[in-house]
């Protein structure tokens, strides 16, 4: 099961979080200690690391988590998992992840994130769901990403007369934008 995706920069300021399990303690003590965890690992090391330190965080004795994590330029895209998860299985994943997001945000950086941080978790939720991966196709998550763009242009179109959208195409046709406009201020353009 993946218990955690975090994405941060590369100062371990969080820019994303998703706990999928319950946490003993702050979720920002916990980003903290994984970002201590990894920024000192040197750069020839393998991308996942068993972390006997977040049992104080996680409250679990019995089972060891794992977290598993890439850097791509100024984010660690991080993957805290159990036992039942490959290492490798999840490097694939976090690939598919950041692919989806590049794909929604052409080339996606970090103020993609800070600003678009709705679409961002949408896109998490498309591929995991309660901690279970449930889509890998990345062409299946731009879809979905897609229909989700779609639907919130259609919305702001419908709830906004003002928008060039849906609320002022059935005026269009007989009646010019200013008298439109005209109209919805009553008559202060004239």
């Amino acid at each position: 099961m993946i218990h955690a995706v975090l994405i941060f920069n590369t100062s371990g300021v969080p820019r994303l979080t998703k706990f999928y399990s319950p946490l003993q303690q702050s979720s920002q003590s916990v980003v903290q200690k994984i970002f201590s965890l990894i920024c000192n690992r040197p750069s020839g090391l393998c991308n996942f690391l068993d972390a006997p330190e977040l049992d104080t965080f996680l409250g679990t004795e019995d089972e060891r988590w794992r977290v598993v994590y890439r850097n791509y330029a100024t984010l660690y895209f991080v993957f805290v998992v159990d036992s039942s998860e490959s290492e490798l299985g999840i490097l694939d994943l976090i690939q598919v992840f950041v692919e989806s997001l590049d794909r929604t945000f052409e080339n996606v950086c970090e103020l993609d994130l800070v600003f678009h941080f709705d679409e961002a978790h949408h896109i998490l939720a498309e591929v995991i769901q309660g901690g279970v991966v449930i889509e890998t196709n990345v062409d299946e998550i731009d879809r979905a990403a897609q229909r989700l763009a779609k639907a919130r242009q259609e919305s702001f179109a419908s709830a906004n007369p003002l928008s060039l959208g849906a609320g002022f195409a059935g005026a269009r046709a007989t009646k010019s934008p200013l008298e439109w406009f005209g109209k919805l201020t009553g008559g202060a353009m004239r």
